[in-house]
């Protein structure tokens, strides 16, 4: 098979709105990446005027690279660190009380290899309530990371991962499993 790329340029992968909104997000970018690190309230706000989903007490970084804030929820009490990447072509939602670290990408766009054409792919993904994305770590489109999930610093996570597992490595890989509250203060009681 012969790679169409000139094919995938002529493609329309984004609508006339879509367009704008994203010149528009371009443009307004320097208040979020340019403010002040604790004025955590300030990006969560320009983020929901960019149609973004918004928890209370979010904290996300003035280095972090959002694509598409209309694409983006996020819930309660999560924070997103430093220089972290969520590159969401299509809807990318962190569930409340998350931890995405420095430097961790969220990656929902990929291509279509087996057309000729590469066509775009916007894929969406899931992490969960609780979840904690280590730093530098890769999570690859269409992946659910099911609730207090651990995804190891530097892993490459291209599959779904059940709550409360713990998974590391290139291809990242099962390791273990999150201790989970109810069970420690079990154990403690018992001892």
């Amino acid at each position: 098979m012969l790679l169409d790329i000139e094919s995938n340029r002529r493609s329309r992968k984004w609508s006339v709105s879509e367009l704008i909104g994203r010149i528009l997000w371009a443009a307004a970018h320097p208040l979020f990446r340019f403010s002040p690190r604790i004025f955590w309230s300030w990006r969560a706000s320009l983020l929901r005027m960019f149609g973004a989903t918004i928890g209370r007490k979010v904290h996300i970084y003035p280095s972090v690279r959002i694509e598409i804030p209309w694409n983006l929820a996020v819930g309660d009490y999560t924070a997103i660190g430093d220089r972290a990447i969520i590159y969401n072509l299509g809807k990318l939602s962190i569930g409340a009380r998350a931890t995405i670290s420095q430097g961790a990408h969220l990656c929902g766009g990929t291509h279509e290899y087996k057309n000729a054409d590469m066509t775009l792919v916007k894929a969406p993904i899931t992490i969960g309530e609780g979840v904690w994305v280590c730093a530098d770590a890769f999570v690859g489109p269409h992946v659910v990371v099911g609730s207090y999930a651990i995804v190891g610093a530097r892993a490459v996570l291209m599959r779904q991962v059940a709550s409360w597992t713990i998974v590391a490595g290139n291809p990242a890989k099962n390791i273990g499993h999150r201790v989970r509250p109810a069970a420690s203060c079990k154990s403690r009681r018992l001892s």
